[in-house]
């Protein structure tokens, strides 16, 4: 018997207690028949929130760095946590993302304790305008893939080449019919930075991103993911992307990519 209530899509089905399929929905912009990184980022940030999920204490995430080893095909990927350092105050945790036996991701996050410095706290960065400020930007225009094309973005006029800011929130469920952390879902759309404030057509030149380090002075909240972005490329192949991070309250911490930058192979 149905109930009429259609089923949320997701990024990813859990297929194992530490594995996940990805669905159409994670397909890449570069190639849609690998991951976007951005849900993934999440997926991982998802584990880690996970992992602390089993364990007292008030630690909170205060960076997180990935490394992307290789290529992420869109296959069903294993999630290990370990711990590296453990503290009750400070503790560094290690995910790798494995596909088909051999790493693809490697992510190092920083937790810091949990205590009360409202008293001090001040961010120079002014707030985003907000979303229902900003005009709708059809993304999947310029970029393929099933990632960008499930996702609302709203995006300031370019003021220039490799200079924009941006909203982003999505109505898929990161993994089907598991609750994810605010956490989380915030992760998972940090990495669009590289394709929203583009310095040259990626239908003639690519630049995708290496590695993805966010630091977090406040834990966001909401469903939308500010970015105030800009993108520099070098003059001998490399490139970066760096954003300021908010949410609806105000900044909360910095995103950085290195790119590598290339044209594309001629006909």
């Amino acid at each position: 018997m149905t109930t009429g209530v259609a089923a949320r899509e997701s990024y990813y089905e859990r297929t194992g207690e530490h594995s996940y399929k990805p669905t159409a929905h994670a397909g890449g912009a570069w190639s849609t028949d690998e991951q976007h990184f951005s849900p993934l980022a999440g997926l991982v940030a998802h584990a880690l929130e996970r992992h602390l999920a089993t364990r007292p204490g008030n630690l909170v995430l205060a960076r997180i760095s990935y490394d992307i080893l290789g290529r992420i095909a869109l296959d069903e990927c294993e999630i290990t946590v370990e711990t590296v350092r453990p503290g009750r105050t400070i503790e560094l945790l290690e995910a790798t993302v494995t596909i088909g036996g051999r790493p693809v991701v490697r992510a190092r996050a920083w937790l810091l304790a949990s205590m009360d410095t409202s008293a001090v706290a001040d961010s120079p960065h002014e707030r985003l305008p907000a979303p229902e400020e900003l005009t709708p930007w059809a993304m999947s225009e310029r970029w393929d893939g099933g990632f960008v094309s499930s996702i609302d973005v709203r995006r300031t006029p370019p003021l220039r080449k490799g200079r924009t800011a941006a909203w982003a929130s999505s109505p898929v469920d990161l993994v089907a019919g598991e609750p994810s952390g605010p956490l989380a879902s915030y992760i998972a759309l940090v990495d669009i930075a590289n394709g929203i404030a583009v310095q040259q057509d990626p239908t003639a030149w690519m630049f995708p991103n290496l590695d993805l380090t966010i630091h977090l002075h406040r834990q966001p909240e909401g469903r939308w993911t500010g970015l105030d972005t800009t993108t520099t490329f070098g003059p001998s192949g490399q490139g970066l992307t760096s954003s300021v991070l908010h949410d609806l309250r105000g900044p909360v911490g910095h995103a950085e990519q290195i790119l590598t930058v290339r044209p594309l192979p001629g006909d």
